[in-house]
């Protein structure tokens, strides 16, 4: 059967012959809040996050969530980066892949373990007639450090199903508990594995042991206990079921073929690969037998390209953090393969999209109509690396050439090409490990360091104290007087939009003019030396203005392979100073060629836009009279400084992100021009007009152009955002896409500062904040239900208690953090109303049945259930209020083995008789301690010891009475 079929056949099966209902597989784009390092979304992490409250039973009753009973489908995975990082192991062999697709059935509190079993051994034997004696089933075979027993009933099952004794195999909680994370759901699981042998042998050996020939294909779920914080675990209200069996697997067992890449989820493109290169036919080849690692690059292309498909149909592109970095590192390491291996042309890469479209369009029907949106992405990224990787290689070789044997490759060499050109540090080691030569890691890793350090210092990093960006009186004073010329970063603003929305950027070329190190001038810094270079001109943005400097990289002219990254970049007295490590010997007279970092430009001019918004947006919620007091631009988020009367409101939170989406819904033009200072001082409601710019001075406008607003009579800047700035900014605002407020909060009385993200930051900060909102109505709900059981409210509160510490943490909305700490709050004061009520009930309760037994006798020696010491204290002081002239003492045996000790003395017994050292006997007696006054004490101690501590009780007390 083809994989199409066989994909279609468990749909099928489930649908039509065991009801379930059938869902549309999620998107791969990375949940916050999942439980696992990395990004790694197979069908469980998806699933499992998605169905928790059903899980929980907390589900609504009302929602369609909880109409759910049994659910199918085929799910989409993406495996790659984090705990589970398979990227690298990718082409080596034939199984590993960074996407993936898992088959799962569920029900919801509906069938378990014998229906679940039995309709995997059916679809598995009957539907697909794979020959019984090839499979085997593993079970849970008990863990008694956590007081789990072995899960017979699992076992039983599939003896009954006709399995032999032989081929049912106990495994540990390693291999056989399924846990999403430290907390949540949870449950044993049984395993299906298929021995590719066969032939009558018994293969029961080489399951779980890494075998190839013994391979996992099914993994059946029993969700019936919850981990708790404290790591007990806990059963759940109902039991499900949660299975995942990977296609890949399946189809290599139903096409009778050992290597997933000989399935027709493969061939079609490893065919589409070998027409578009000059490499021969895939022939299946590993390790050493792999001549050149030609099989291993076709699967790499292979498994990149589907993965790069379906990501970017989900709207994860290659980026520069997250999820979207890893993406980058995938497409650049298909990429080299591409060119380097397979000596493939440009292009070969988004040719092969068509292919995977006809593969898994059928399944997947959002990859056709993204495909042209595919291919345009994957050829732009392409182009980009593969200038990229054409100047590395040969940097690595003129400076393999250039070192002495048996060396280290140098850090600053590596370093420059990671924070220059953008190359994974796997991909250097890689290219290295091929000339036989290993990097300095440890040079490499204090240069990671440094770099860390400095942009941890954020502002203040490059402040007076970095001896190479700030020039000294004296050096500023010799080049003025020697006539050089002030730095012309006009070029800085040269940018404009592409005919498809990209922003381009244009190099500069430039000279240097003087060097500068260790607080002097100087006309040559040597190799490996950092400095300070000044040029006649520049295209980088200097630190100024609240917004951080541009980073990049130079070149001199007719050396296109030596780089110098330029780290940071600062303006003094007008000489712009570039921050570099000179790679080899600078001197001033020499040509470069500059190069800004344009993703980090571009999200600063993001950011630095969005600030203007925001601006403006808290000034139309809050009145004209909130003025700016500060702002600080980076290209991770934006801070702002503001005058205030008090605490903003989460209404007005909410009112000031709503301004700022109306005006990137209308996607403005942004106006920019240079006029003269007391021209732009007429200029109404101008802001921050009073701050110390230079004249000629620059004017942002956005949706009116800047002639508009310095017309005599114009209100126009009273009704948008008008301001003097030298920033860089976007040319309309609807790049800024999304912008949310994640802190709001006052530095001083009557100024509040509020911090902000944009983009695909603001988004997720979103998702982060609709998910945390789904976990306290969760809680709400739960808390509303009668609840009579303490320890049960006792984890409740526990579990607002985590909540209320992930809110306060978490980059969400911080207008929706506030509501949900408002709810949070309540329900804290409401879990701890009910606990006391509770225990006081209890204790009222126990106090009731010992006063009938002890019917006003003096003295009252008893065991008692009680959940906490805290019950117990509650229950003696109940009889003493009761019977005033009785002294009690009560132990209470507790399940971990602790007896726990409460002691209450009548006030006519005192001074005679004390309580403190009344609990000092007993708990002595049971190995512990106590404490506490002459009136009322408590203490701990060992179970072993109870009943000579009873005996000890009664005898102290009628030595003194």
């Amino acid at each position: 059967p083809s994989a199409g079929q066989i994909r279609a056949a468990f749909l099928r099966f489930f649908e039509e012959r065991h009801g379930h209902r059938r869902l549309p597989s999620a998107p791969v784009t990375p949940l916050v809040g999942l439980p696992c390092a990395g990004w790694h979304l197979s069908i469980a992490a998806v699933s499992r996050f998605q169905f928790k409250p059903i899980f929980l039973g907390t589900v609504h009753p009302r929602s369609e969530l909880a109409q759910h009973r049994r659910v199918v489908n085929s799910q989409k995975c993406v495996r790659a980066g984090g705990k589970h990082n398979d990227l690298e192991d990718v082409g080596r062999d034939t199984y590993h892949h960074t996407f993936f697709e898992m088959l799962g059935n569920w029900s919801f509190g509906d069938y378990f373990k014998e229906e679940a079993c039995s309709m995997a051994w059916e679809l598995l034997t009957e539907v697909y007639e794979i020959p019984r004696d090839r499979l085997y089933v593993t079970y849970f075979g008990g863990d008694p450090s956590l007081g789990l027993s072995a899960d017979e009933e699992c076992r039983d099952v599939w003896l009954r199903l006709g399995v032999p004794a032989s081929h049912v195999l106990p495994f540990p909680l390693k291999d056989n508990f399924w846990e999403m994370g430290d907390t949540g759901p949870c449950g044993p699981c049984t395993e299906i594995h298929y021995d590719h042998v066969g032939g009558g042998r018994n293969a029961a050996a080489l399951v779980n042991q890494g075998s190839p020939d013994v391979v996992e294909i099914w993994n059946l779920v029993f969700m019936q206990y919850s981990r708790e914080v404290e790591g007990n675990l806990l059963p759940l209200p109902q039991h499900h079921v949660d299975t995942g069996m990977g296609l890949e697997r399946l189809v290599t067992v139903l096409q009778n073929k050992r290597s997933n890449y000989d399935t027709d989820l493969f061939t079609p493109i490893l065919d589409a690969i070998h027409k578009g290169c000059r490499a021969p036919r895939y022939q299946g080849l590993v390790g050493d037998a792999d001549a050149g690692r030609v099989n291993m690059a076709y699967r790499v292309v292979a498994d990149h390209v589907r993965t790069l498909c379906v990501c970017i149909t989900d709207g994860i592109y290659p980026g520069f953090s997250g999820a979207e970095l890893v993406l980058r590192r995938i497409l650049r390491r298909a990429v080299r393969f591409c060119s380097e291996v397979l000596q493939a042309p440009p292009g070969l890469l988004a040719s092969l999209v068509p292919t995977v479209v006809e593969v898994l369009g059928d399944a997947y029907p959002e990859l056709t109509r993204n495909a042209n949106q595919i291919k345009d992405i994957i050829n732009e990224n392409e182009a980009a690396f593969l200038s990229s990787l054409e100047r590395g290689r040969r940097i690595i070789e003129r400076t393999v050439q250039q070192m002495e044997s048996s060396t280290y490759f140098p850090a600053e060499v590596a370093w420059s090409l990671y924070g220059s050109l953008g190359f994974p540090l796997d991909l250097i080691d890689l290219m290295l490990e091929e000339k036989g030569i290993s990097l300095d890691s440890a040079a490499f890793n204090e240069l990671a360091l440094e770099d860390a350090k400095r942009k941890a210092g954020g502002p203040q990093a490059g402040q007076p104290g970095n001896t190479n960006t700030h020039l000294d009186v004296h050096s500023l004073a010799w080049l003025q007087s020697s006539k050089v010329p002030a730095t012309d970063d006009s070029p800085k603003y040269t940018y404009r939009l592409g005919q498809q929305g990209q922003y381009e950027f244009s190099p500069c070329q430039a000279t240097v003019l003087m060097l500068y190190r260790d607080q002097s001038l100087h006309k040559e810094v040597g190799a490996g030396q950092r400095c300070g270079v000044i040029l006649d001109r520049t295209n980088f943005y200097a630190e100024q203005g609240g917004q951080d400097s541009d980073q990049g990289y130079m070149i001199r002219l007719g050396q296109q392979d030596v780089l110098f990254p330029v780290e940071s970049v600062h303006l003094c007295g007008g000489y712009v100073i570039h921050e570099v490590t000179a790679v080899e010997t600078l001197r001033a007279g020499d040509q470069v060629q500059l190069f800004v970092d344009e993703a980090q430009r571009l999200a600063c001019m993001t950011n630095h836009t969005a600030t203007h918004l925001l601006n403006f947006a808290l000034r139309r919620v809050l009145g004209d009279s909130t003025e700016q007091r500060g702002s600080h631009v980076t290209a991770q988020r934006l801070r702002f400084d503001f005058d205030t009367k008090g605490h903003v409101t989460v209404e007005q939170l909410q009112q000031v992100e709503q301004v700022v989406q109306d005006l990137i819904q209308k996607n403005e033009v942004v106006y920019m021009a240079e006029v003269p200072l007391t021209q732009a001082r007429r200029v109404q409601g101008l802001r921050a007009v009073d701050e110390g710019y230079p004249d000629p001075v620059r004017i942002v406008s956005l949706g009116v152009p800047v002639e508009n607003v310095l017309t005599c009579d114009s209100e126009a800047a009273m009704q948008t955002s008008v301001e003097l700035c030298c920033g860089t900014h976007l040319l309309q605002t609807g790049s800024v896409e999304d912008l949310a407020i994640i802190s709001e909060r006052q530095l001083v009385k009557g100024i509040s500062r509020v911090i902000a993200v944009t983009g695909g930051q603001a988004k997720e900060a979103r998702e982060v904040g609709q998910c945390l909102a789904t976990e306290v109505d969760s809680v709400s709900l739960r808390m509303k239900q009668r609840i009579t059981s303490i320890p049960e409210m006792q984890n409740l509160s526990k579990e607002v208690g985590q909540l209320i510490k992930v809110v306060a943490s978490a980059a969400m909305p911080q207008w929706q953090r506030k509501e949900l700490q408002t709810i949070l709050r309540a329900l804290q004061r409401t879990a701890n109303t009910a606990i006391k009520k509770l225990e006081l009930q209890q204790a009222e309760k126990a106090a009731q049945i010992l006063l009938a037994k002890y019917c006003n006798q003096p003295v009252i020696i008893d065991t008692v259930a009680a959940d906490s010491l805290s019950i117990l204290m509650k229950v003696v002081n109940q009889l003493c209020n009761k019977s005033p002239g009785t002294s009690v003492l009560l132990l209470s045996p507790q399940a971990s083995g602790e007896v726990l000790c409460a002691c209450q003395v009548s006030k006519n017994c005192i001074p005679t008789f004390s309580a403190a050292d009344w609990a000092m006997a007993v708990c002595t007696q049971m190995e512990g301690k106590a404490g506490g006054s002459p009136i009322v004490a408590k203490g701990s101690g060992n179970a072993r010891g109870m009943q000579g501590a009873l005996t000890t009780a009664l005898e102290f007390a009628q030595s003194k009475l």
